[in-house]
């Protein structure tokens, strides 16, 4: 079959097959939206005297047909075609002869790509945003379900001062609060339309950006030619960093899941028909879900950094080193979204312990309340640091006996003030935005 930039010869089948990578597999995943953007931009193209009426319609209503075919999970890239931009138009021509050769006016499959990569971040950012505001409900719901129940808190993995689960659980909820802000700004950089850029020079068509961009939903457009095909890896790489911030926070979690699951410490306990066991050992009930989830944000983590590796120090313009991009952008979204997903159905099926801080090996984990207590009494602080330091380091541990409450913690974000719906009106004002 031949290709859009076909001059009348071929090109080596090595070569070929090298250079189209796996564009045709990941390609099946921008069709819906190389349909929508060449809808615009034929759309554009009548408005602008470039195509004609009575071709513009029966163009949109095969292109509907595609769109609907592509949505159903139906729409194939024949072997022989590099490209989705290719096979649409292909197909069009097909259909509809002469008609389909005009669509491409004004266009290059440089600017095609950009607008369907856009196009596609766009949709999936806006579908794990979602999945983490199930994911920050569900952290929310805990920590004010579990807000009276004492913990142990850590510094350097020893015990520290008094936690609780509501603290503990809405502290990850809060954390997601600073990752949507960073998911906001890749989703803004992302709902830029690059359309009409072409091959990164722009066109003597009298194109009408501005048009394609209202008809595509974006909120601005990429104005210079040349940073619009700039943006290729840059767009990518801005919102893995986002993604990185989300999996950094669930690699966190999973991380204390792991800990606080073992037998040391028992905090929490996942029920059986969501661990695994060993083959020669008959007691063990493995936290892999929370294991796997782990390992899969740590590699989400190094998304960044392999984008940025593929396209740093390329000059202005167009490369093909460029298309690598895709293989390690458009996979992340899923990965991202089945970590969401597992992490929302194991949190909902935890319990957690009653009863930990009346356990001796928690009794120091009081020390600092014993001494905030003397300086409400008049003792300076220095004092009475050393007054309870010295009775620990006799093995007085009586003098623990007159700790605080939960009650007597009321500075904002303590044990005794959560602050969840402050931090729920926070995260309500960040998905707001997009």
């Amino acid at each position: 079959m031949a290709k859009l930039w076909d001059k009348g010869f071929s090109v080596d089948e090595k070569i070929e097959k090298f250079t189209v990578g796996k564009d045709r597999e990941l390609d099946i995943f921008l069709a819906p939206y190389d349909i929508e953007g060449t809808m615009a931009h034929i759309t554009m193209l009548e408005s602008v005297g470039l195509l004609a009426k009575d071709e513009l319609d029966p163009l949109l209503k095969e292109l509907e047909s595609l769109h609907e075919m592509a949505l159903r999970g139906e729409f194939v890239i024949e072997d022989g075609v590099e490209d989705v931009h290719s096979q649409v138009e292909f197909m069009l021509t097909k259909k509809l002869g002469e008609m389909g050769k005009k669509v491409h006016t004004g266009r290059s499959r440089n600017d095609q790509v950009l607008v369907d990569m856009k196009l596609y971040a766009r949709a999936e950012i806006k579908k794990t945003a979602e999945k983490v505001r199930q994911l920050f409900d569900i952290l929310q719901q805990k920590s004010e379900q579990y807000k009276d129940l004492l913990m142990p808190g850590y510094t350097h993995l020893q015990v520290a001062m008094p936690s609780s689960f509501g603290l503990w659980f809405g502290a990850y909820a809060e954390s997601l609060c600073d990752d949507m802000q960073m998911m906001l700004a890749a989703y803004k950089i992302v709902n830029q339309n690059p359309l009409g850029s072409a091959a990164g020079y722009g066109s003597t068509a009298p194109l009408n950006r501005t048009m394609t961009t209202q008809l595509l939903h974006f909120d601005d457009m990429n104005y210079n030619s040349v940073y619009a095909q700039m943006t290729r890896g840059k767009m990518e790489r801005s919102v893995a960093f986002a993604y990185a911030s989300v999996a950094e926070t669930l690699a966190r979690l999973a991380f204390d899941c792991c800990l606080y699951n073992s037998q040391n410490f028992r905090f929490i306990t996942l029920p059986d028909n969501l661990t695994t066991g060993s083959s020669i050992m008959p007691h063990k009930k493995n936290p892999d879900v929370f294991e796997l989830i782990r390992a899969h944000c740590n590699k989400l983590n190094a998304m960044p950094e392999t984008i940025r590796m593929i396209t740093t120090n390329l000059p202005s313009g167009y490369f093909r080193d460029m298309q690598l991009t895709k293989e390690v952008f458009m996979p992340m979204f899923a990965e991202m979204d089945d970590c969401l997903d597992i992490c929302i159905y194991a949190l909902e099926n935890i319990s957690v312990a009653e009863g930990l801080m009346d356990q001796p090996i928690y009794q120091q984990a009081f020390s600092v309340d014993v001494v905030n207590r003397m300086v409400a009494e008049g003792v300076p602080f220095r004092d009475a640091y050393k007054q309870v330091g010295m009775a620990l380091h006799n093995h007085d541990y009586s003098i623990l006996d007159n700790h605080s409450t939960i009650s007597d913690y009321t500075h904002e974000g303590s044990i005794g003030n959560l602050c969840n719906e402050a931090i729920r009106r926070k995260m309500e004002r960040v998905m707001s935005g997009f």
